[in-house]
């Protein structure tokens, strides 16, 4: 029974065997049918794709066709147009070459014209020329000399009055202010006037004292004059004796010798030298004491005792009857306070210009103008090379070219040319003003020339009928030039021209 369950079991098994067979062939036929059908489908499709964009490629084909001949018709016309611009500009260039040759042949032919006439120009020119020659007496030489002439005169009036505009618009102002710098530095320094001589005189006890100075048979005087070197002048003036000589400190010693013999009263040769000898120290001393007193009034300090002892020196010494050493101190006050308006260097300024004037002191016994003297005293002993320089310039043997040198000049000008500052002798004085005269009359067109106030200004009177107005004031500036290079004068000359022309006339 079991075999027949076995039988069974195993047909069963079979039958579901071929079951599954037939079901998976007719599965898999179906799926073989499914696909042959899609891909018939997608053959279909992909051939309808394809005929489409074969009909649109064929479209575009011939759409770009189109544009390719529209465009090449398009350059072809502009080809055409661009060939007929062309040709037209080269006929109209061509047009235009000939109407330039046509007027380079008219140019050419009115050359020759213009060449003729001009040649009938200078031939009628040379004509006239000559008929003007021979009528004015003149070659054309003179008339054109003549005419630069003119010409000139016009330039120089029109130069002057420009000049004289500038001056008058610049000088109010510059002087304005310099006026201010010197008023106020002026005003700030009130200082004595100091005027001495070359004679020093020794008041005496008694008119006997007169023989006991000169000796037997004049011995003691000529031990004095000796030992001294200057000269004694005992004369009829009662009870005193006069000391002559040009060296400051010889007449100083001589008056403090005399001085102490006449206290002493033992006058012989020997007593005369043994004094002169003791009076030379004294005034050494002096000399030394008054140089550190001026140094200590001016303000300067660290000078060299060399210099400490010069400056002593000009304690003795004049210069038109103005004590030097006091104008040293007057000029030092006024190049401080001129170096403080004017913004400089006010130590350096106050030091050059109580040096200025050292060379002085020993101008006796040196050759050569006191300036560069001082100037190559003060570089032994002073480092500063702006102090020698401005020493070296203020009296312009140097040119003038640093500020300091400026302050220094101008300040000593200020100090010896105030009123009453320096004495000058009557004939000095005369000379100076024939001399100012002189320089005035030896310009053509003066009629007179006055110097007045002391020289201080020229008074010039011209003829009208030679000089205009213009030219007045062209002479003006060249008298003051002319002054300036040939005359040496303190502070400055005022130049002023006068020009008066009178009409008259007479009713009947």
């Amino acid at each position: 029974m079991d075999w027949i369950y076995y039988v069974i079991i195993g047909l069963v098994a079979v039958l579901f065997l071929l079951v599954g067979y037939f079901a998976r062939q007719l599965l898999a036929n179906q799926q073989i049918r499914s696909a042959q059908n899609e891909a018939k489908k997608l053959l279909a499709s992909a051939q309808a794709k394809y005929e489409q964009m074969v009909l649109e490629a064929k479209e575009e084909a011939v759409k770009l066709r189109a544009a390719a001949e529209a465009d090449s018709r398009e350059r072809r016309y502009e080809l055409q147009r661009l060939e007929r611009r062309s040709s037209q500009r080269e006929e109209r260039l061509e047009r235009k070459l000939e109407a330039v040759e046509r007027r380079e042949r008219g140019l050419i032919d009115r050359e020759k014209e213009i060449d003729d006439v001009k040649a009938q120009v200078e031939e009628v020119k040379d004509k006239q020329l000559q008929r003007l020659e021979a009528i004015s007496a003149m070659s054309s030489e003179e008339a054109k000399q003549q005419l630069l002439n003119a010409v000139e005169g016009e330039i120089k009036e029109d130069a002057s009055r420009r000049v004289r505009e500038w001056e008058v618009r610049f000088k109010d102002e510059i002087d304005g202010k310099a006026r201010d710098i010197l008023a106020t530095t002026i005003q700030r320094c009130a200082t004595d006037v100091v005027s001495e001589t070359t004679v020093s005189v020794v008041h005496l006890p008694s008119d006997d004292m007169k023989g006991r100075l000169i000796g037997r048979e004049g011995r003691n005087i000529r031990a004095m004059e000796q030992a001294t070197g200057v000269d004694l002048i005992i004369d009829d003036t009662p009870e005193s004796v006069t000391i002559s000589s040009f060296d400051p400190i010889r007449r100083e010693v001589a008056r403090v010798a005399l001085t102490n013999l006449i206290l002493d009263g033992r006058i012989h040769p020997a007593r005369i030298e043994e004094i002169v000898a003791k009076a030379k120290t004294d005034v050494e001393a002096t000399i030394r004491i008054e140089g550190e007193n001026a140094a200590r009034k001016a303000g300067v300090q660290g000078l060299h005792p060399e210099l400490v002892k010069l400056l002593g020196r000009l304690k003795f010494r004049t210069s038109y009857g103005q004590n030097v050493l006091t104008h040293s101190l007057e000029v030092t006050h006024i190049a401080g306070m001129l170096a403080a308006e004017i913004g400089a260097n006010v130590t350096l300024a106050k030091r050059a210009a109580f040096l200025h004037d050292i060379g002085k002191a020993v101008d006796h016994d040196v050759e050569g103008p006191h300036a560069l003297i001082g100037a190559n005293l003060v570089k032994q002993w002073d480092k500063s090379l702006e102090v020698v320089q401005a020493i070296s310039e203020h009296h312009g043997e140097a040119m003038t070219t640093s500020s300091l040198g400026f302050v220094v000049a101008t300040a000593d000008a200020i100090s010896g040319s105030r009123l009453g500052a320096r004495r000058e002798s009557i004939d000095q004085y005369i000379k100076r003003i024939e001399a100012l005269e002189s320089v005035a009359n030896s310009f053509p067109g003066v009629e007179k020339a006055f110097a007045i106030q002391a020289g201080r200004e020229v008074r010039i009177i011209v003829k009208p009928d030679q000089v205009d107005d213009l030219a007045a004031m062209r002479l003006a500036r060249d008298i003051v030039k002319k002054i300036e290079d040939s005359l040496q004068y303190p502070g400055q000359i005022k130049v002023t021209v006068l020009r008066e022309v009178r009409a008259v006339d007479y009713a009947k």
